[in-house]
């Protein structure tokens, strides 16, 4: 499992060197799980090599939103969306890939990911149709728009965008450091790419689709949404 994109460093989490150890730990355990699921019983490769890679990924320098914060975060919520998956051991292998290439100056990223995907995870031992689907999935962020039955898919795109429902200094914070992460784009330009981005969500019928996230999520995150946008036209 290899790539030109590899790099290391700090998070930018700002996590002393325990609590992160500690919780790559944990992520560790994560991903043995759903990697020995999504096997079916077969047997494979010693899935910590792989975690470990996709933790290096998620631990670049160049991050200050798409950390292994993030990924703690959606894993958290593909757990409490998970009885509304086909597969939810592919949902959460999606969710280890769906920003594991990530340059804030490039476009490309989520074909990159799942790419990466497509590699690893035969590799890993799992089964194509498993590798195909994960893929999909990592594909699918790039628009968040699944479609109508596509309930692995709503999965991944609601518990990805779940932070859009956070309590307002939660959701400033994360604002803020999606900002640092496009630091080397003048404030012109970045408001008109973030307000972009802001109303194509909010043009989206249902920015949740499982029947969790639409209840709870839903009209906190259009308010958030709407306030991020009036203070970028101001």
């Amino acid at each position: 499992m290899t790539d030109s994109s590899r790099g290391s460093g700090s998070s930018g989490s700002g996590n002393s060197g325990h609590e992160a150890g500690s919780t790559d730990a944990a992520l560790r355990d994560r991903w043995r799980e759903a990697l020995v699921g999504a096997r079916g019983g077969a047997s494979g490769p010693d899935p910590l090599p792989y975690a470990d890679n996709l933790l290096a990924r998620w631990a670049e320098p160049q991050r200050r939103y798409h950390t292994t914060a993030h990924l703690v975060a959606v894993l958290d919520r593909i757990d409490t969306l998970a009885g509304h998956a086909a597969d939810a051991n592919a949902v959460r292998l999606a969710a280890w890939f769906h920003d594991a290439v990530y340059r804030p100056d490039r476009s490309e990223n989520e074909e990159r990911s799942a790419a990466l995907a497509e590699r690893a995870l035969p590799e890993a031992g799992v089964p194509a149709d498993v590798t195909a689907e994960v893929a999909r999935l990592v594909r699918l962020t790039v628009t968040h728009d699944p479609a109508d039955g596509d309930t692995d898919g709503e999965v991944l795109c609601d518990a990805d965008l779940a932070i859009l429902a956070a309590p307002p200094k939660e959701y400033a914070a994360y604002a803020a450091q999606v900002r640092e992460e496009y630091g080397f784009v003048p404030d012109d330009a970045f408001r008109e790419g973030r307000a972009t981005v802001l109303r194509q969500l909010l043009g989206l019928p249902r920015l949740f689709r499982a029947p969790y996230g639409a209840e709870r999520w839903e009209s906190r995150a259009r308010q958030n949404l709407l306030t991020e946008w009036e203070l970028l036209s101001h």
